[in-house]
């Protein structure tokens, strides 16, 4: 090691630390439009023209007076935060006094801003350092402009390290979208190269903000609650938002839409991001994954923000018991709420949902409904009918349900198994021939008491409560222990234990289904992902019926 240690020059220091701070084009985006929100900013235009590596982003937020501007550049100057303490009240998307000094390093660096009680705004440049270079007044309305030109005009190196300009161009969008999400107050107009990009519209939650970013997705294909969530040994209230995706309409080929805020920021938390797709699991088809946004609002001396330069990850404390309570507000969300029923099916939607919704699996036996539920009646849903021995046509005070008799019963059975999964002993045993090892083990791991009989024959002693008593249980069992784990058992035993489909209902036969169908923790698809109903809004009737046209305007008649 011949080499001398010495310190590096400041200069050195702080582009090494810029960097760290502003890795993209993107990165420039987040910041300044973190930036505006803490400004107060309700509207806000990004302007790109990426392969100039230019950035504009004005707002109408509070502004800054002329000795704000002066000093907004200089290394770690901020108004967010003033002593130690701070750090562990963060209340504020933006708090470390780094990014603006870092954009005027790796950048041509200017700021336009007025107050609202200003009567004249000011335009301000800056050296590489951070000072100002230039002032002087300015013509512009109450808030901010700040434009960042040639960045990394100064570092070539980095410009060449980073992704292809077009992906770096998505990154911004989504970078966007998900701020958008997590502070819907704000109206985003967003250009490219002097030309409209998109824009998104404000609304009350993030339930008007997906709709507009996820093409397909329609304002009834979500729902969405708040809860209050006490903080242990604090005696302070939090509170969790979820908006999800109703499973029988709204789904992902990957886990892509599975996102996770804190007080106004997206943010890695891999434990709660798993919780979430636990909560759903089993309620969407194979391979598919869930719509969820979950926004925590907590108490700034729960978090740690600085494990990460972006902000990106966080430490969260009682992790475990947000996630007990994230679970439940899932199951709250995807709940059937009849008496406020707001969806909007279309007449391609429904002919899909009946097609999704057939079933042509053979049954050996007629199933029958228990009666004896302890499901208290529901009486705004009330069964009028079955049609074709197969649905359930049902009225509830929004409309029309239809409800396919064998997967709802299904979802019901398959909950009851979950929650009392219970061996009972086989008198006679079932005898089964002809295992193999594989099939022996998953019987064994199930809890299956399972004895050899003979050359190549096991005799079976115990079985699951729901197929103990099936003369065709010797089938069911077989079904069993070709593979899966005790949830996939669980479904198949709710499967095969089900009414089928052909079978005739009496009126309190299908009420009684329905009132326990309903109960249950996810109404809304079988254990396969399948859609249990389809719902049919008294105003879409209405409209299908022209009800709203008049025989005669004179007479004012309507129909």
């Amino acid at each position: 090691m011949g080499s001398t240690i010495q310190p590096l020059p400041i200069d050195v220091v702080h582009l090494i630390a810029a960097g760290e701070v502003i890795d993209s084009l993107a990165a420039v985006v987040r910041e300044l439009v973190e930036n505006s929100i803490d400004a107060g900013a309700t509207r806000i235009t990004v302007s790109l023209w990426a392969d100039q590596w230019r950035i504009r982003v004005a707002d109408n937020g509070a502004g800054m007076d002329l000795e704000a501007l002066k000093q907004a550049a200089l290394p770690h100057t901020t108004s967010k935060i003033h002593d130690r303490q701070d750090l562990w009240n963060i209340r504020s998307l933006g708090f470390r006094g780094e990014a603006l000094h870092s954009l005027s390093q790796l950048s041509q660096f200017e700021i336009l801003s007025r107050p609202a009680t200003a009567t004249q705004g000011w335009r301000v440049s800056y050296r590489a350092d951070g000072t100002a270079t230039q002032v002087e007044t300015a013509a512009i309305a109450p808030g901010t402009i700040v434009t960042v030109d040639q960045l990394f005009g100064n570092w070539s190196a980095r410009r060449q390290g980073l992704p292809a300009i077009a992906q770096q161009i998505r990154a911004v969008q989504a970078m966007i979208q998900q701020i958008a999400l997590s502070h819907p107050h704000v109206t985003w107009q967003v250009q490219q190269n002097d030309r409209e990009w998109f824009n998104l519209w404000a609304g009350e939650t993030a339930r008007k903000i997906l709709p507009q970013i996820l093409r397909g997705v329609q304002i009834g294909d979500l729902q969405e609650t708040t809860i209050e969530v006490p903080i242990p040994e604090s005696g302070e209230t939090s509170s969790l938002y979820v908006l999800a995706g109703l499973p029988d309409r709204c789904h992902r080929h990957r886990p892509d839409w599975v996102r996770v805020a804190i007080n106004g920021r997206f943010v890695e938390v891999p434990e709660l991001e798993q919780t979430i797709l636990g909560a759903f699991r089993k309620t969407l088809p194979r391979d598919r994954h869930p719509v969820c946004l979950l926004h925590l609002q907590v108490p700034p001396a729960q978090i740690d923000w600085n494990r990460h330069p972006a902000k990106a990850e966080i430490y969260l404390h009682h992790l475990s018991h947000w996630q007990t309570h994230i679970v439940g507000a899932i199951d709250r969300v995807l709940r059937l709420k009849p008496e406020s029923l707001s969806e909007s099916l279309y007449s391609e939607r429904v002919g899909k949902l009946l097609k999704t919704a057939e079933s042509e699996g053979g049954y050996h036996v007629d199933r029958e409904i228990q009666l004896s539920s302890d499901a208290a009646p529901l009486s705004s849903v009330r069964a009028i009918a079955q049609v074709h021995n197969r649905y359930i046509l049902a009225e509830h005070p929004a409309g029309l349900w239809l409800v396919e008799q064998h997967i709802a019963h299904e979802r019901v059975l398959y909950e009851q198994v979950c929650d009392r999964w219970q061996l009972i002993p086989l008198e006679p045993a079932i005898i089964l021939n002809r295992l193999s090892t594989a099939q022996l083990e998953q019987l064994q791991r199930l809890g299956l008491d399972v004895e050899p009989f003979g050359e190549q024959i096991w005799a079976i002693r115990t079985a699951p409560a729901l197929l103990a008593q099936r003369d065709d249980c010797a089938e069911a069992l077989t079904e069993l222990s070709l593979g899966g784990d005790l949830q996939s058992a669980q479904v198949a035993t709710a499967c095969r234990s089900a009414i089928r489909n052909g079978t005739p209902l009496s009126l309190t036969e299908m009420q009684t289904l329905l009132d326990q169908w309903q109960q249950t923790r996810h109404p809304r698809t079988c254990p396969h992902g399948r859609p249990i109903h389809l719902s049919l809004e008294e105003t879409t009737l209405a409209r299908f019926f022209r009800r709203h046209w008049v025989i005669g305007k004179s007479h004012g008649i309507e129909l």
